[in-house]
């Protein structure tokens, strides 16, 4: 178990494992990830339209897995995403939505809005490189010295679909700074390593970060990481087949569908295959008639849009990574 599956790092490299399994077929209209897309069509470019400003968890979760899915299914239309692909490629403008008022937290809104513009290029949905290569300038300026992207997370030790959590919204960074110019931001991205490296494995979400973060890397330090986080893994996954944020936890689709994207950088053995199909199973029976899953929130159970958006498109992603395995 000491080396990982797949090319690449983070959760760039689990997307475009998405991107390959949306190449062998678009799926049958009951298929889970044909429901989720068609529903996620609908919903993007429906808040800009309606509430005329764009938000993370449409125009930037959201979008990230339409983008996945650009011309390979009837659901991931041009058309779903021209409008977000417009907004996306003015990264100036981001500091304010487009409405009456900035974002609560503008580190978090250039994490997940640079996140989505580096998927609109791997896609094909953005050609230009130049509004990558502005986004990577402001998202390496919010760069703490330690090598983190310091969000107002309010101290929560495990992190949301929509708030993402300084870990993970670290490890995002990261990922899209190697995207956009690898060289340029050598010593940044070493930064970044360094810090999601010292992270303490103790809940599921950390296990799940910790092994995106080390997925591509054979050295021993990331080997004997990539084991500690599949024990916790082990450990914290429930009856159902299933992960909730810490161990005792009970299961909910984000921490399925984050721990799901975790397995698929691992090597397909017999234990890791087991561990994605329970997984699997959890988040088909999870999704909603409508194609969206439940929103997991913290605490959970409480009604928020913003964080069903981001759970679908966890949940789709995680879904299309580990097809097949």
């Amino acid at each position: 178990m000491g080396r990982a599956a797949r090319r690449g790092s983070g959760l760039a490299a689990v997307f475009g494992a998405a991107l390959g399994a949306l190449a062998l077929s678009a799926g049958p209209p009951d298929d889970p990830v044909r429901r989720s897309l068609d529903y996620l069509a609908r919903e993007v470019p429906r808040w800009s339209r309606e509430n005329r400003c764009y938000s993370c968890h449409n125009n930037g979760d959201a979008a990230r897995a339409l983008y996945a899915a650009r011309g390979r299914t009837p659901a991931a239309t041009a058309g779903a995403l021209d409008d977000t692909t417009r907004w996306l490629s003015r990264p100036e403008g981001w500091d304010k939505n487009g409405g009456d008022g900035p974002f609560s937290d503008k580190r978090l809104a250039r994490v997940q809005f640079a996140s989505a513009l580096a998927a609109a290029n791997a896609s094909g949905a953005s050609a230009a490189r130049a509004p990558l290569a502005r986004a990577a300038r402001l998202l390496a300026a919010d760069q703490a010295d330690d090598g983190s992207w310091p969000i107002d997370d309010g101290g929560a030790p495990v992190g949301s679909p929509a708030a993402y959590g300084r870990s993970l919204a670290t490890l995002s960074a990261r990922d899209t700074l190697r995207a956009a110019d690898p060289g340029r931001y050598k010593e940044a991205v070493a930064r970044a390593d360094r810090w999601l490296d010292a992270r303490p494995i103790a809940t599921v979400f950390d296990a799940s970060v910790a092994l995106l973060a080390v997925a591509g890397r054979t050295d021993p330090d990331a080997s004997s990481r990539r084991l500690r986080a599949l024990d916790r893994l082990r450990a914290g996954r429930s009856s159902d087949g299933a992960w909730g944020p810490y161990l005792t936890s009970p299961p909910e689709p984000f921490d399925t569908a984050l721990a799901l994207l975790a397995l698929a950088t691992l090597e397909p053995t017999p234990e890791v295959r087991d561990l994605i199909r329970g997984g699997r199973t959890f988040l088909v029976d999870a999704q909603s008639a409508d194609g969206s899953w439940p929103e997991t929130t913290r605490p959970a159970g409480a009604e928020s849009y913003a964080q069903r958006l981001s759970t679908t498109a966890w949940a789709t992603l995680a879904l299309l990574a580990t097809s097949g395995r």
